[in-house]
């Protein structure tokens, strides 16, 4: 089988024999139900695939369709004007780049349409393309917006470049509004939705798919699909695992399946990833390897976020579908991203409750915030295989010289407020040792700082800012925190640690069995 890993042109994908998932019954009834659609999806999930897909559908392009459920949908195949822009290639940091990309998009548009003398600004230029294009071809013209918002999250951070990458990009999309009898159809695609008060303002006549009932497979691979298109590399795998069909199912769904972008919706398999799998017959970290924005670094840090929260926020769709106030609260911006995702719903008071899709995300997200919190490097000694190591051959000491080591003398523009920076810090480690091993931080006794179980030893760690290891090995015995192990017959080490505040280390730690 060949994937389309990296390929964006439905053509391409169709003239060369690549696998097609198809989308195209869905894309038939947007087309025939309505004009004008807005969807976010997290990077690389397949919306520049589905704008092509629709650039070729409009085009009247049948002979791509052939064997597919929109050959039998549709009879008439008119070819309709359409203009495509894509705001995917630049690096818009710079103000002038944005008002540059437009300007040459459309430049090669009036080439097609002509222009007049009168319209001088990028908007009114947009508005007479659209209006000579529907007249010249007797049709009206289609518009397809690929990435609309990336120019604004490149700029989260620089209020001043924000501001005007979105009151230029809400003047421009305006024409959609003002040309209405002129275009036939509309879909800008991104990442995020800046909503209410920003470009969106004066789009009100959007329909929003993002979390439409009825579209929520429009990008992404569903299990269904994965068994009907994909069985091959499915047993592939499991032979070079050595494992059954069933086991390699599971794991597909463990590490890439969980994205949920409806209340009790069907679960969504990230489309790079599996693909990668498929083609490379190796799990992995696919997603990740193509990087992650330093943007939701800075949005948590800004807001001094406490990092245990992120599986446990609750939040109102109001919220999720915009983030007009990412500047007082990273989450609907992380999931947007898809670093967090649906995982339930409580219809009575309409709070959707949001988690790790799966363990692709939950483990490549902390990989990617360690060093952030720590100002370890990624280049450093600090692997987290020598962590686990010292854990499963009961050498506590030298854990404890290894998280020592990690945190001494961190710089202070990384600490920040010290407390929440050390409650990160170590949040972060523990999410990484739980990936290896056993790590709970609550009990019916009270909550613990971290328990860590191996198949061989017991650790409960108990932390104190600015006091001695000495009272944190008497919270553990006062609290009667070895109490649920008294009948395991691994061995227990109870490790007291105190934090120094004004030194931004670990000051001591103290070990008793």
């Amino acid at each position: 089988m060949k994937y389309p890993i990296g390929i964006q042109n439905f053509e391409k994908v169709r003239k060369e024999g690549f696998v097609y998932v198809d989308k195209t019954m869905m894309i038939y009834q947007l087309a025939t139900t309505g004009s004008y659609y807005f969807l976010s999806r997290p990077r690389r999930f397949g919306k520049s695939l589905l704008i092509s897909t629709l650039e070729a559908y409009f085009a009247g392009k049948r002979d791509l369709f052939k064997g597919l459920a929109m050959e039998q949908l549709e009879k008439d195949w008119i070819a309709y004007p359409i203009l495509h822009l894509d705001l995917n290639t630049d690096n818009y940091q710079h103000e002038e780049v944005l008002s540059q990309r437009l300007n040459l998009t459309l430049t090669q548009w009036e080439k097609l349409y002509g222009r007049e003398e009168s319209e001088a600004t990028l908007s009114q230029r947009f508005e007479g393309i659209i209006r000579r294009a529907a007249k010249q071809t007797g049709q009206r013209v289609v518009i397809l917006v690929d990435e609309y918002d990336k120019p604004m999250l490149q700029s989260l951070g620089n209020e001043t470049l924000l501001t005007a990458h979105r009151n230029l990009l809400k003047s421009f999309y305006g024409a959609l509004k003002s040309q209405d009898q002129y275009i036939r159809f509309a879909l800008l695609t991104g990442v995020t939705k800046f909503g209410k008060v920003s470009v969106f303002s004066d789009l009100n006549n959007l329909q929003d798919l993002s979390m439409d009932d009825r579209y929520q497979a429009l990008c992404g691979i569903t299990e269904e699909e994965i068994h009907a298109y994909f069985g091959e590399p499915v047993g592939q795998l499991a032979a070079k695992y050595g494992i059954t069909r069933e086991q390699t199912l599971t794991r597909l769904k463990e590490r890439y399946d969980g994205y949920h972008f409806v209340p009790n919706g069907i679960g969504i398999y990230n489309p790079f990833s599996l693909l990668n799998t498929f083609q490379r017959l190796q799990f992995g970290s696919y997603w990740f390897e193509t990087g992650t924005p330093t943007y939701l670094v800075e949005l948590l840090k800004h807001d001094d976020y406490t990092l245990p929260n992120l599986t446990e926020e609750v939040a109102t769709a109001d919220m999720l579908n915009s983030i007009d106030s990412f500047s007082r609260n990273p989450i609907p911006v992380i999931y947007q991203s898809g670093y967090l995702t649906i995982k339930d719903y409580d219809e009575e008071f309409g709070e959707y409750h949001l988690s790790f899709p799966n363990k692709e995300v939950e483990e490549g997200f902390t990989r990617f915030l360690l060093p952030y919190y720590t100002g370890q490097d990624r280049s450093t000694p600090f692997s987290i295989a020598n962590f686990v190591r010292s854990l499963r051959t009961g050498r506590p000491d030298d854990f404890m010289r290894l998280m020592a080591a990690m945190l001494a003398d961190t710089d202070y523009k990384i600490v920040g407020r010290s407390e929440l920076y050390f409650q990160n810090a170590f949040y972060l480690i523990a999410k990484m040792l739980g990936f290896y091993t056993q790590v709970e931080r609550t009990t019916s006794n009270g909550r613990m700082d971290m328990t860590i179980a191996t198949p061989d030893y017991l650790y409960i760690i108990e932390f104190k800012l600015d006091g001695s290891a000495d009272a944190a090995l008497q919270q553990i015995d006062d609290k009667g925190y070895a109490q649920p192990f008294a009948a395991d017959s691994r061995r227990l080490y109870k490790i007291g640690v105190n934090f120094s505040l004004e030194k931004r280390c670990i000051e001591e730690w103290k070990i008793a069995q």
